[in-house]
């Protein structure tokens, strides 16, 4: 009789775990609140929050994970990468139908029970804070660059110096936006993202073309392979995990089924790979060797259009804050307070989640490892690790089946980037020029230097010209 207590206890514990909320679903779709009132979304609907979904701040990352890679071996990895991220969204819902879930957390839960679940929630609350810290880094990056540009502000001022402007931006912005407890109203920020990418990507192209030609190419820069590869897939798949959406956007189809959910991936992904490859190639073709974790980082301070890309993508970032914040606390809630927290509680967590991202981004100021550590630890399982393991568990199909081999390929393989690459971005990290002015922007580089001026000059005074230089 005990025993059979036992059982049901447990069983009953397993049946709560599964009926709890998918953290990362409650993050708004991006454009169409009408999906979140029960009414259904279109094909051309759905792949676009998809499209919303994979395209984000992960974007700027990308020509540096080509540096790290090699430039030749950076381009079939990323379309490594894309195919995975094809192939195991696709494969989240197959896993969902098997087992009758329509969650991330409760698909992994019923495939390995209450510790499938922990480890899934670990995951999601390892992969929005670490992003935290990332956005912080970020913010104190660019804004301290873009108020250089205010007259009077030099690099000696208190508004240049990064610890303090990230902490200006917590205290006034990303903190007060992070206590609100609904944050639907951020939802469309995500569409706003994809916008200022586009301007941000047009920004790339065209800089690739102006600027690139006058800075001179580095010793090995089209070697085929780099030693650092594998941190490189942990960029990538950062820039391209997009799992947490994908039940939710399926539930709002008009025609939830297997063959439009495939056709919609496959569109999504593949607009978001031609984004991805041209901001990657454009990148790093300009800067090649000295291309930085954060790409603005290459730019020059005296460049008008990319203080106006750094202001709008600083932003973006800014107000994604919350989101990933939210997420995090509600993982917190979940685990240990039973789902809801009292405003005392909800309070304490924020401030002390949001002061942890801070504290870390105050202490480290260089994106790329902080990518690379994300991409590794807790994208790399999201991707390539949990979809996998969850549709081996449940599918009755033959192991020598086409989806069962490439199930244990991804599997084997994300498991191997997660161990080497964690491993190689602690004990070989890369040196980075963090808030340094490049070699090639000093004003000793007259060539370069009267480049920049005269273009600035020349707009400024222009409106014809610029529309020419763009």
């Amino acid at each position: 009789m005990e025993a059979l207590g036992m059982e049901d206890e447990n069983n009953q514990m397993r049946e709560t775990y599964g009926e709890m909320v998918d953290v990362e679903d409650k993050r708004a779709l991006v454009c169409d609140d009408s999906t979140t009132e029960g009414e259904k979304s279109n094909l051309s609907s759905a792949s676009f929050n998809v499209i919303n979904s994979i395209i984000g701040s992960g974007i700027i990352g990308l020509p540096y994970s080509m540096k790290q890679a090699g430039f030749p071996l950076g381009i079939l990895l990323l379309f490594l990468v894309a195919y995975v991220t094809d192939y195991s969204i696709i494969l989240l819902i197959k896993g969902g139908n098997l087992s009758g879930t329509t969650t991330y957390q409760s698909l992994v839960n019923k495939a390995f029970g209450i510790t499938g679940y922990l480890i899934l929630s670990f995951l999601q609350f390892v992969y929005p804070f670490i992003a935290m810290v990332s956005y912080n880094i970020i913010s104190g990056d660019t804004l301290t660059k873009v108020l250089q540009r205010i007259p009077g502000v030099g690099p000696g001022s208190i508004l240049a110096e990064r610890h303090f402007v990230i902490l200006l931006t917590t205290v006034l912005l990303t903190l007060p936006l992070s206590l609100y407890r609904n944050i639907a109203n951020l939802g469309k920020v995500s569409f706003s993202s994809l916008v200022l990418t586009i301007v941000i990507l047009v920004i790339v192209i065209v800089k690739t073309a102006t600027f690139g030609p006058h800075i001179p190419t580095t010793e090995n820069a089209w070697t085929f392979a780099q030693p650092n590869a594998i941190q490189a897939i942990g960029v990538m798949v950062f820039a391209f995990v997009c799992h947490h959406n994908s039940f939710l956007i399926y539930g709002s189809l008009e025609q939830p089924t297997i063959n439009n959910w495939s056709r919609i991936t496959h569109v999504s992904v593949l607009f978001a790979l031609i984004i991805s490859m041209t901001f990657a190639v454009c990148g790093y073709v300009t800067f090649t060797g000295y291309t930085q974790g954060d790409l603005f980082e290459n730019y020059c301070r005296n460049d008008d259009w990319v203080t106006a890309g750094r202001f709008l993508y600083a932003i973006t970032i800014i107000l994604t804050f919350p989101i990933e914040c939210f997420v995090t606390r509600e993982v917190i809630g979940n685990l240990f307070f039973g789902g809801t927290l009292s405003t005392i509680f909800h309070f304490f967590v924020t401030v002390c989640i949001v002061a942890a991202a801070t504290g870390i981004s105050l202490a480290y100021d260089c994106l790329g490892i902080v990518l690379e550590l994300n991409g590794v630890v807790a994208a790399t399982p999201l991707v390539f690790i949990i979809p996998t393991a969850c549709y081996l568990k449940l599918s009755e199909e033959s192991w020598y089946n086409w989806d069962s081999v490439q199930s244990c390929i991804i599997l084997i393989t994300g498991i191997l980037v997660m161990i080497v690459g964690f491993v190689m971005a602690v004990m070989f990290p890369k040196e980075c020029s963090h808030g340094k002015e490049m070699f090639y922007c000093m004003p000793s580089n007259s060539t370069i230097h009267n480049i920049t001026f005269l273009v600035n000059e020349t707009a400024s005074q222009s409106p014809a010209f610029t529309t020419n230089i763009l």
